[in-house]
């Protein structure tokens, strides 16, 4: 199978947030930590849906919810930042997560212009 470069930073962003979500809960921030958790962790889950799609639009589809979670997922890693909630330095996240959006921005605007095939569709010819 082709490598996936979004699918590998995807899988360490979602590391890279468990990581900073186990130190936040030391800090006892609970509600932010659990935000950012869930949708960093989902940008990982839908691009692996997305990699296994049954048509264009299926694929096209789950890459811009990735999309629509590393957004939010900015978000909180902003808000957490400005907040001052916890003592923590928050750049590396915020860069790989920005890393994440352009590459997921990128896939999402090619493949709609492209004649791009799924796996599944390549398969059935």
């Amino acid at each position: 199978m082709k490598r996936s470069i979004i699918k590998e930073k995807s899988f360490e962003f979602s590391l890279q947030i468990i990581e900073l979500y186990k130190f936040l809960q030391s800090k006892k921030e609970y509600i932010l930590s659990k935000q950012l958790l869930r949708s960093a962790t989902s940008i990982g889950a839908n691009v692996n849906e997305a990699l296994a799609a049954e048509s264009r639009a299926d694929f096209i589809h789950k890459m811009a919810i990735s999309s629509k979670e590393a957004r939010e997922s900015l978000y909180w890693l902003e808000l957490l930042e400005k907040s001052q909630l916890a003592d923590y330095n928050y750049s590396n996240e915020i860069e790989s997560c920005k890393e994440i959006i352009k590459i997921l921005t990128s896939i999402v605007k090619t493949t709609k212009d492209s004649k791009f095939k799924t796996q599944n569709e390549l398969n059935e010819k």
